[in-house]
């Protein structure tokens, strides 16, 4: 337990560049008090001494403002920033490595009881407000942004964004057409990346689709030229 307690610290200056001394850490982080009675509290919970780990976890809610059910598997290295408004329901799975920021839930969306609330692999970062809600895994190093609504799985890697939530993929195609479709958007006059990297991913596809089809008609008028 003390090693794992070392890392939660540690972890915090490798997270938090607001962070200065170990000593001012384990005295104002809420995130960090919140981590730390948890320890304690699933300790407790698992021995089936259910009060006294629903008191801790109380407790701790009442002094960091994270509401964290003592039965909530959490992995090594878990971060939370700030902490006020987050809720971690009692079947909540949380890897090694993970970040949570302020106002995040996860959530069920059953009274029934059993695997309820999320799974989030290693390396999660989930956004300030987003909602993660129902027995639903996100894999590894997937992103979720703020204020999002996640009710799907999410593929490792993956980002997403809005209400309901969306998947935004990595890029899945080569160096060779990100350059083409680059090349077409300079040829018509805009920048389509300088534009879709901000915008909901249906708006991006959409784009990417429309430059794709252009290069093809551009090859084909291309090979027109030719035979004439």
């Amino acid at each position: 337990m003390f090693s794992s307690i070392k890392e939660d610290i540690q972890v915090v200056f490798d997270r938090d560049p607001a962070a200065r001394s170990v000593l001012e850490t384990l005295l104002t982080c809420a995130g960090l008090h919140a981590i730390l009675l948890h320890r304690i509290t699933h300790w407790l919970w698992h021995r089936k001494f259910y009060l006294l780990a629903r008191l801790g976890s109380h407790f701790g809610r009442f002094l960091t403002g994270v509401e964290l059910h003592p039965g909530a598997t959490i992995g090594r290295r878990f971060f939370i920033d700030h902490g006020m408004g987050i809720v971690i329901g009692e079947t909540a799975e949380i890897g090694d490595d993970c970040s949570i920021y302020h106002g995040v839930t996860l959530g069920g969306t059953t009274w029934n009881k059993g695997k309820r609330h999320p799974t989030l692999k290693n390396g999660v970062i989930i956004g300030a407000g987003a909602k993660v809600l129902g027995p639903i895994t996100l894999g590894e190093n997937s992103r979720v942004g703020s204020n999002a609504v996640v009710v799907k799985d999410v593929p490792a890697g993956a980002t997403v964004v809005g209400v309901p939530g969306h998947v935004i993929v990595k890029k899945s195609v080569e160096d060779e057409q990100e350059a083409k479709r680059v090349a077409m958007a300079k040829k018509i006059g805009f920048d389509a990346y300088g534009a879709g990297k901000d915008m909901p991913d249906p708006i991006d596809n959409a784009l990417k689709s429309i430059l794709d089809h252009m290069h093809k008609v551009d090859e084909e008028l291309e090979k027109l030229k030719k035979q004439k």
